[in-house]
């Protein structure tokens, strides 16, 4: 999915991004050049993908095209704020981007660049002119949201009117919200401010690192370039776990703030620390002067805090319910090692209810495949891994004495290669796993090598279209063996294996200068011969499609390897369910068709496929009343049919949400979270009588408050998981079948599993 500088720099931003660079007197940012160290990370860069890629292409004029188109998409992919004019005077620089990279001299991208923050900041100037003014909503006209295949603006005139039609936008949202016409201008004349800020706040290293990432992508869709700082946020987001104070941050206007308290860390421990708490100085040790960050970039902040383990750091605080001439008070913390459990696997159990019995499914949700590649060549004996916690879980969900097992993968993008096959390792006796080919044709099998299984019942595992790469190398294998049930989405289609390359290793440098390239050196076949490239794993018990396949997956890769196929590995399946699969989908469709809440989601994703195919929305606000009141109509007579709140669909959210979040996943995600038990069919807010659903407020989330938009993402997640609910069902199905039917329990189960019967 392309994500573009302005994404960004104007997205609510809840992690770390880079440093900021100082302005001048006049406010605008200084121009942006190379360094000499990032144009020597360049080349080493290059030697690595033009030689040891999977598929190695040469950097050419050729490929000097490819990143010209997709730098420029970087830049301004909605077609926003270049005209014409723009593209034509960079045309010079279409094929000579390979020799600004071998000669050292990148001039070129920067200033593109360059111009780009120009033309930002003079869109911004217009938009926050338009505001005095206000806007008439009786004309018909429309706005364009999905520009992305348009053609370039001709000139100032075509730009400016794009933009008129973009602010009306925005404030009919507002004015559509029951918001003043007081505070819309106050709402939008801030938040385009703060659009100009943080694009003037990008730095040299945002704009290399975003070049690079266009040549590495020219390649081969899953080759990347880190920076130093994304280097090192990328293995933390493996190895789930850092040095620091235990805090999320968010930038908060001109502050950073609490957005979430870590449990066990030591900004929880301190007990005095609160979600809404901005951070305005940082301080190093227990006498060093302390830093005013007010108007820092986010992650310059986080870097000042982060830090080794055991060493102090002194936090300049103003409570959240302060004003900003409030009382500050100072704050000294140890820093110690915090566990990011968020992103741990987790486990709950869902009852399912049919005539005669209670099933007990118990649900590993597992959102990445993490481990902590330095603690285990350290030799650490409890290094984090997502293969060890989620045994764990097994053996809690047994002594709970669950009657099946649900792994939940979806929306998980991936991770270790070596987690995936240990992992298939808990519910396979010995055998291969995954088949690796690499460039020069070699292909070896990663098999399981422990004897015994973790769990060897009733499986199913449950997948939707963002599920990727060691997801599908886990949930192809699980079917390849007959070991459990696919339920749900066709997976992403990513069947590549990438490996990171430390260039500041590689150039023997002292410190991290050159960053990373994560580039791709081989692909992976199933077992059975077959790869998930392109196609994925497609399940035996379909779910409809929560996104667009077109648009998210492999094959909405204009350069994606591929589909092939090789020799089979030599393995044995454990159990064969080509007999029990028919009688599920059969139930399954019986059940779907008598549910309400299954056809109100159905209903729901037939509005969002609409939705997306609709690439504009009226600016007439009686026009937009009627879809809104429709909208709200329906949403209520949902609502009615199955006792509590479901989604409400405004179009008019979607425009803002493809400004501020490009690559967020369409779909969605209402997982089961927590170690809890509740009944299928059961909301989490039944006992409450049921909540209005999240409606369309036209703000974006870091101009709600920290502390609304947290309630707002809470409320989210709590809200009824009717695919997780129908998966349990489906499962269940299998027990009452397998538990009445010893034959086919033969023929469905892993040898050796202990069935108990039951006599209906």
């Amino acid at each position: 999915m392309r994500k573009s500088l302005l994404c960004l720099a104007l997205a609510a931003v809840v992690g770390p991004v880079v440093f900021a660079k100082p302005t001048t007197e006049e406010g605008a940012a200084p121009l942006l050049k190379a360094t000499p160290s990032q144009s020597e990370a360049a080349v080493w860069a290059t030697r690595f993908l033009t030689h040891f890629h999977y598929k190695p292409t040469p950097l050419d004029d050729a490929m000097s095209e490819q990143i010209f188109k997709r730098y420029l998409d970087a830049l301004d992919g909605d077609r926003l704020f270049f005209t014409q004019a723009d593209i034509d005077k960079f045309a010079a620089y279409r094929t000579t981007l390979d020799d600004a990279i071998y000669n050292q001299d990148l001039v070129a991208p920067y200033a593109m660049f360059n111009i780009y923050e120009q033309r930002v900041a003079e869109r911004v100037a217009y938009a926050r002119s338009l505001l005095p003014k206000g806007f008439d909503f009786s004309k018909d006209e429309s706005y364009v949201y999905e520009r992305d295949k348009a053609p370039w603006p001709k000139d100032e005139a075509e730009v400016d009117d794009i933009w008129r039609k973009r602010i009306k936008n925005d404030w009919l949202r507002l004015k559509l919200a029951g918001k003043a016409e007081k505070d819309i201008r106050e709402t939008l004349d801030k938040r385009y401010a703060n659009y100009l800020d943080r694009v003037r706040q990008l730095n040299s290293e945002d704009v290399f690192q975003t070049f690079m990432n266009a040549y590495a992508s020219s390649i081969e869709p899953h080759t990347n370039y880190l920076g130093p700082r994304a280097s090192e946020n990328f293995d933390i987001a493996m190895k789930l776990s850092l040095e620091g104070i235990g805090a999320v941050l968010q930038r908060d206007d001109d502050y950073t703030a609490i957005r979430e308290i870590v449990p066990g860390g030591p900004a929880a421990l301190s007990r005095q620390l609160k979600v809404g708490d901005r951070i305005v100085g940082v301080g190093q040790g227990e006498n060093g002067a302390i830093t005013d960050v007010v108007g820092w970039r986010l992650d310059d902040v986080v870097e000042k805090i982060r830090g080794n383990k055991d060493t102090v750091v002194r936090l300049e605080v103003l409570p959240a319910d302060a004003g900003p001439d409030g009382k500050h008070f100072t704050l000294s913390l140890v820093r110690k090692k915090v566990s990011i459990e968020e992103q741990a696997a987790k486990k709950s159990i869902i009852e399912v209810k049919d005539a005669q019995h209670t099933r007990r499914i118990g649900v590993i949700s597992l959102p990445t495949f993490y481990q902590d590649f330095d603690a285990r060549r350290r030799g650490d004996r409890d290094y984090k891994s997502a293969t060890r916690d989620v045994e764990k879980l097994l053996g809690e969900l047994k002594a709970d004495k669950v009657d099946g097992v649900i792994v939940d993968l979806r929306n998980n993008g991936g991770g270790s290669l070596a987690e995936a096959t240990d992992l298939t390792g808990l519910f396979i006796d010995k055998g291969p796993v995954v088949q690796v080919r690499n460039a020069s044709g070699q292909v070896e099998a990663d098999a399981d090598t422990r004897a015994g299984m973790a769990w060897d019942g009733p499986l199913a595992v449950l997948v939707n279209r963002a599920s990727a790469s060691a997801s599908e190398i886990f949930a192809a294998a699980i079917q390849d063996y007959g070991r459990g049930v696919i339920i749900g989405e066709p997976t992403f289609g990513k069947g590549t294996v990438q490996n990171l390359v430390d260039l500041d290793d590689v150039a023997h440098n002292e410190k991290p200068a050159y960053g990373e390239v994560k580039m791709t050196i081989a692909q992976f076949f199933r077992i059975n011969g077959g790869s998930t490239q392109l196609r994925g794993v497609t399940p035996d018990i379909s779910f409809p499609l929560t996104v667009d396949a077109q648009d998210f997956g492999e094959s909405s890769y204009d350069n994606a390897l591929p589909w092939t196929s090789i020799a089979p590995a030599k393995y044995q399946p454990v159990a064969d369910l080509k007999p029990i699969v028919p009688l599920l989908a059969e139930r399954h469709a019986g059940r779907i068709a008598a549910n309400g809440e299954w056809k109100n989601f159905e209903a729901d994703l037939a509005d969002l496929r609409a939705l997306r195919e609709q690439k504009t929305v009226s600016l007439n606000e009686q026009v937009r009343r009627k879809e809104r009141d429709e909208q709200e109509a329906k949403r209520k007579a949902r609502e009615a049919a199955v006792g509590h709140a479901v989604p409400d669909a405004d179009p008019a959210a979607k425009t803002q949400q493809k400004l501020t979040d490009e690559a967020k996943d369409k779909g969605g995600r209402k997982s089961a979270a927590g170690d809890k038990t509740r009944v299928a069919g059961a909301t989490a807010d039944d006992d409450a009588g049921g909540k209005p659903a999240l409606q369309d407020d036209g703000l974006q989330p870091d101009e709600r408050g920290i502390t609304t938009e947290v309630a707002r993402e809470k409320e989210a997640k709590e809200k009824h998981d009717v695919v997780l609910d129908e998966a349990a069902h489906i499962l269940a199905d299998e027990i009452s079948l397998v538990r009445s039917d010893t034959k086919l329990a033969q023929q469905v189960l892993p040898r050796g599993a202990v069935v108990p019967l039951e006599v209906n």
